[in-house]
């Protein structure tokens, strides 16, 4: 196998998905194979099974130095139409940062999960959480938005095809929900906010620019969305002149899920490390995972960054929203979330709450109190 390593040490992964905790020695593994320090879990909640936080929370136990935790919301009582009930979006919220979680990630933005919930973020429903969210200063890793080309059948790529990521026309369009996170920003300037996978502007670096000049507390990651490497390997220069100037706003993160293999996983990062620091052109791995489509599919040119622009994106912007390190977990806390989540997902899907991730998670983290 010929994978690129970093040059870089240090290096904070800002964007990866925990699986279940069985899967702990599988998230070590990668961890040390693509060559990072430390991890930000982002952890999406599914409200009807239990499962997203429990599974980084215990991570974050049982390796407190190693892992930062990036807490979703849960809707369950919304999707539910009330059957369960859930804390309103500040208690959550305050919940969460009072346990030691690192972050907030939101999915909410994402056409997908609109069709699940169809609640703008502009709604009073959310009011409330993004006022207390300023005012506490706490991150956001928010995806929003996913590229164009799912809008248009005749381009939709096979992978995405396969994910379901195609929209139609009575789905939410894309410029719609950039409105609505403008209208989110003009009301709460302060908001420090990690726009996942480039923020879908890859292909319009002036709007890009545009939009970090009048937002100076926002940044982009760089996950992959391989659209991502294709669009900005067009015009390299343009993209290394970016990078130079904005290198305070851009953080490093790989969209790794820990059921990943460990050659998915090394190539998955690889790409984008050879992307930053060399100026080779190549594709994507043949054993690349399948989100990254196939190697045909197009050329990635590199960009060559100088170490000081490369420290920045690697760890200090991250760390700079997040802290240096992780922050303690309040484990008793901890464990009574991972109850209130398991009793959630019984209510919504009859499953036992002790059947699911959560209150097996929750009897882990008592074995280690």
């Amino acid at each position: 196998m010929n994978a690129w390593q970093s040059k870089m040490t240090d290096i904070v992964d800002a964007h990866v998905h925990m699986g279940p905790s069985a899967e702990e020695a599988v998230a070590l593994d990668i961890q040390k194979a693509i060559g990072v320090d430390k991890t930000v879990l982002v952890s999406i909640q599914n409200p009807a099974n239990g499962s997203g936080l429990p599974q980084s929370l215990y991570m974050k136990a049982r390796h407190p130095d190693r892992f930062y935790v990036f807490a979703g919301l849960n809707h369950g009582e919304k999707l539910s139409e009330g059957r369960v009930r859930t804390p309103s979006l500040v208690e959550q919220l305050e919940g969460f940062v009072a346990m030691g979680c690192d972050g907030i990630k939101m999915i909410e933005g994402k056409p997908t999960s609109r069709q699940m919930m169809d609640i703008p973020v502009t709604d009073p429903y959310f009011a409330d959480y993004w006022a207390r969210v300023e005012e506490l200063g706490t991150p956001i890793v928010w995806h929003v938005n996913d590229p164009e080309e799912f809008w248009n059948p005749e381009l939709l790529p096979a992978w995405a095809r396969k994910q379901g990521w195609g929209y139609g026309p009575n789905d939410v369009k894309k410029e719609q929900l950039y409105a609505e996170v403008d209208e989110v920003l003009a009301r709460h300037p302060k908001l420090r906010i990690v726009f996942a996978h480039f923020y879908f502007l890859s292909a319009d670096l002036p709007r890009a620019a545009r939009f970090f000049d009048a937002h100076p507390t926002v940044h982009f990651d760089l996950t992959p969305g391989v659209e991502m490497l294709y669009n900005m390997s067009r015009n390299p220069d343009a993209t290394r002149a970016f990078f130079l100037k904005y290198a305070d706003r851009i953080v490093f993160g790989t969209d790794i899920m820990s059921r990943n293999t460990i050659e998915e996983a090394i190539f998955r990062a690889g790409i984008v490390f050879r992307w930053l620091e060399s100026e080779d052109t190549f594709r994507v791995p043949k054993g690349a995972d399948f989100l990254l489509g196939q190697p045909e599919d197009g050329i990635v040119h590199g960009l060559a960054l100088p170490d000081e622009v490369l420290t920045k994106i690697y760890r200090g912007n991250i760390t700079r929203l997040a802290g240096d390190a992780p922050r303690p977990l309040d484990v008793g806390r901890a464990i009574a979330e991972c109850t209130r989540i398991g009793a959630i997902a019984q209510g919504m899907s009859n499953t036992p709450a002790e059947d699911t991730e959560a209150v097996l998670v929750a009897r882990k983290l008592e074995a280690l109190a």
